[in-house]
């Protein structure tokens, strides 16, 4: 971190000067999230004491409580290399749970048999595990854990950013504090309502979704066996990700009206509508840790950069949750940023400034749209509740469960293991 300060003069009246305090990075990230803090790691990985980065996230995650996160993710294998390629896996896998299948059904809720469509073997063609369920609060703690103590990484939190200017020579960041950060590359990692991105002209396409999401913690009485099950409702995907220790997260898409109504609900009363998704299949469930809900929606940028700044996770892609593979696009963006920034910084090449950004965007931009394209498909073609639709999706899923290939194709797509990937999730270093 560089550090100057400047003297400002009133424009009228006595001269008063009062001082600014201008903080120098080389990349300035802002938000503390999953794909902020994997390139804040890469980046000081790759180019160690060269370069001088800025983390500026509004929460101290030193000292903020992650207890009341109950969500939880599917770390598909090529999320789980790059993670190894940042040095954080170790950090998670204790709390990490293989996936040993897959399976889908399409029903009623109130269906006194609920088959399975499709049954997929959950793992690649080496035979490693193709997915692992992790829990939020470990994922954030271990990236967190990574980049704290490490001299190329300034952590600026709690901070709030006021306002940007995108400049030609550099990008400046004015927090509510009045301390200014200037870089040469900003790159904006904060969600999908990103102010950052709003500041900088570039537009969304999205739509709200008439659903909320929810999601609980629980405690099985009998072995989950690793299973995650996807059931396909009325009202929207419901899904049951397995954690150690027999607990699981459970996630599921409902609509408003039954959304609110289930929150209203106290935990006896939820636990027995929680029950009546399961089906009883493991038992007695007890809640373990708190209950979520939020609004959905996507949205995704038009453009994942600008001059000087540059898009990563949410901020530029913020999709369905039905597949679970939001925090694998986001953590896909961020190898994709530190390959392109680390070629740049090895040949002196300003950061904010050179056709390597505009490599970054294609080179993502496919991905997140088609995702996010998919994962809207898959949401509203199984929401409808119609005895028609119902028994052709049935058929469908059926005949897919009978093509082995197919199954082992998706596996692999899913798994993030083909196409053109990023080093890190390559398994090859920086």
């Amino acid at each position: 971190m560089r550090e100057k300060q400047v003297a400002v003069a009133a424009q009228s009246g006595p001269v008063v000067q009062s001082v600014v305090r201008v903080l120098k990075f080389d990349v300035a990230i802002a938000g503390g999230s999953f794909a902020g803090l994997a390139v804040a790691r890469g980046l000081a990985q790759a180019l160690g004491p060269d370069i001088k980065i800025g983390v500026i996230e509004r929460a101290d995650l030193a000292t903020t409580s992650a207890g009341s996160d109950s969500r939880a993710f599917a770390i598909w294998a090529g999320t789980k290399k790059i993670l190894e390629g940042l040095g954080v896996w170790d950090a998670v896998s204790s709390d990490a749970q293989v996936v040993t299948s897959i399976e889908i059904s399409d029903s009623n809720i109130d269906d006194a048999f609920r088959p399975s469509r499709v049954t997929y073997d959950a793992h690649t063609k080496d035979g490693s595990p193709a997915a692992y369920i992790v829990p939020a609060t470990s994922l954030q703690a271990a990236l967190y854990k990574s980049v704290a103590n490490d001299s190329s990484i300034s952590w600026i939190a709690p901070a709030d950013v006021d306002g940007m200017l995108l400049g030609e020579y550099s990008s400046e960041l004015t927090l509510r504090d009045g301390r200014v950060i200037s870089a040469q590359l900003t790159i904006a990692a904060d969600g999908r309502n990103s102010k950052l991105r709003d500041d900088a002209g570039i537009k969304t396409i999205g739509w709200a979704y008439p659903q909320t999401g929810i999601v609980a913690r629980v405690k099985f009485e009998e072995p989950h066996g690793g299973v995650a099950i996807q059931h396909f409702l009325p009202g929207g995907p419901f899904a049951i990700l397995p954690l150690p220790n027999n607990r699981a997260c459970i996630t599921w898409s409902a609509d408003k009206d039954e959304a609110a109504r289930m929150t209203a609900l106290d935990d006896d009363d939820f636990l027995a509508e929680l029950d009546r998704r399961i089906g009883g299949r493991f038992g007695a469930i007890a809640l373990d840790g708190p209950r979520q809900s939020w609004p959905l929606d996507v949205r995704i940028a038009r453009r994942l950069i600008a001059p000087r700044f540059a898009l990563v996770g949410d901020a530029a892609h913020g999709v369905h949750p039905i597949a679970g593979q939001g925090v694998n696009l986001a953590l896909r963006d961020a190898a994709a940023m530190i390959e392109v920034l680390a070629d740049a910084g090895r040949l002196g090449i300003d950061f904010g400034n050179g056709t390597h950004l505009e490599r970054y965007q294609r080179w993502r931009r496919f991905d997140s749209t088609m995702s996010a394209t998919l994962y809207d498909s898959l949401n509203r073609a199984f929401a409808v509740d119609n005895m028609v639709l119902r028994a052709g999706r049935g058929a469908a899923l059926g005949v897919l469960d009978r093509l082995p290939s197919l199954k082992d194709f998706i596996i692999a797509e899913a798994a993030g293991v083909t196409g053109d990937l990023p080093k890190l999730a390559r398994g090859c270093p920086v």
